[in-house]
């Protein structure tokens, strides 16, 4: 198939394969974590609509670019180095964040009313902490803490009142030695959880609910999680619309990412995150999840979030969500597969035993032969 030289094309890594011995020049290592592919699903976009789709191996990737318009040709091979370019280790102060393997996000809330564990730890700081430094002694790499729920329908929070709950907790784990990111929409909110000592922000709206997040960001150090969203959490599932879910998603987090890098942020400081269960349906979430290995070529880590969400629920006779496990863990492997480098989770021992598993298969795998 020619593409029109006016289309914009895509590059899905895709054909995954155990091993890459023995295949010098047929396959690629995608983002230089623990999974190799063999070929690109190549998509063209021409008016906003998908015009065609191709499987290139990876032997005939550079004879395809060379076929290309000059403008195409140009994009094409930045996409293809973000694609496998390594993702360099995060420094957190005396603490390394390796990315070229799966680490594991813990979901601590500090609500009444998130979806899963609201009311758990609210007003109680000391308890909060202590269960969060059970499950990093367990192995999680990040404990990430919320004071405001951004569940579908979700009312919003004074900043004052979000403060105040997740400050205290903060400052406990980070003083223990923990990891902590801050999962917040407000600057007021993000400023004071650096200040107890978080050192990741996780922003659910993509610095676009508060105008003062970028310019507050652009002067720390700090990772920045950009996440897709459609609408606000009150009204993100009335009728969420895609006309191509996957390449809209992938287009909305580079204009974040370009936003971001002019406010002063730098792309070696941003993650990004396809916002599951946020302002999408269950085919939209699907589609999102089955094309994830596509958003490697934004060049930024991936942070897989789908714990308990409703899209298990869904697929599984309508589970309550104390009920859908094994689909988070599921999930959790599929973000693996596709070399999603941090996984967003409430059940961190049955992840971490899922992930260790597929570890030891992933190693054997790129152990070389006797």
């Amino acid at each position: 198939m020619t593409f029109s030289r006016y289309a914009r094309l895509y590059f899905l890594p895709t054909a995954f394969i155990a091993s890459p011995f023995d295949r010098d020049g047929e396959v690629a290592r995608l983002a230089g974590g623990l999974v190799w592919f063999s070929a690109y699903e190549v998509i063209a976009v021409d008016g906003g609509m998908r015009t065609g789709t191709r499987l290139v191996p990876i032997c005939e990737i550079d004879a395809f670019i060379a076929g290309l318009a000059d403008d195409q040709a140009e994009a094409a091979r930045r996409t293809i180095a973000r694609i496998t370019a390594p993702r360099p280790p995060i420094q957190l102060g005396d603490r390394t964040l390796r990315l070229d393997q799966p680490q594991i996000m813990l979901i601590l809330n500090m609500t009444p009313d998130s979806f899963s564990d609201g009311g758990d730890h609210l007003d109680d700081p000391e308890a909060a902490a202590a269960s969060a430094f059970d499950m990093v002694e367990a192995g999680a790499a990040i404990v990430d803490v919320g004071g405001e729920s951004t569940r579908p329908r979700a009312e919003p929070v004074w900043e004052g009142d979000e403060i105040a709950r997740v400050e205290p907790v903060i400052r406990a784990l980070a003083r223990g030695g923990a990891i902590v990111s801050i999962d917040s929409r407000k600057a007021a909110v993000m400023a004071a959880a650096l200040a107890a000592g978080a050192a990741i922000v996780n922003d659910v709206s993509a610095l676009t609910h508060d105008p003062q997040a970028a310019a507050l960001l652009a002067g720390q150090d700090c990772p920045v999680v950009l996440m897709h969203h459609q609408g606000d959490p009150a009204t993100m599932q009335d009728r969420p619309h895609y006309d191509d879910a996957l390449i809209e998603v992938y287009d909305w987090l580079a204009e974040r990412i370009a936003a971001a890098e002019a406010a002063g942020i730098a792309r070696s400081r941003i993650i990004v995150d396809p916002g599951i269960g946020f302002g999408k349906n269950l085919r939209h979430n699907l589609q999102i999840l089955n094309g994830l290995a596509l958003f490697h070529g934004l060049g930024c880590p991936i942070l897989l979030g789908a714990s308990r969400k409703r899209i298990i629920g869904a697929l599984s006779n309508e589970a309550p969500v104390d009920e859908r496990l094994g689909g988070s863990v599921a999930l959790a492997l599929h973000g693996a597969q596709r070399g999603a480098q941090i996984l967003r989770v409430h059940d961190v021992p049955e992840t971490l035993q899922a992930i260790r598993i597929w570890r030891g298969l992933r190693d054997e795998a790129l152990t070389p032969p006797l």
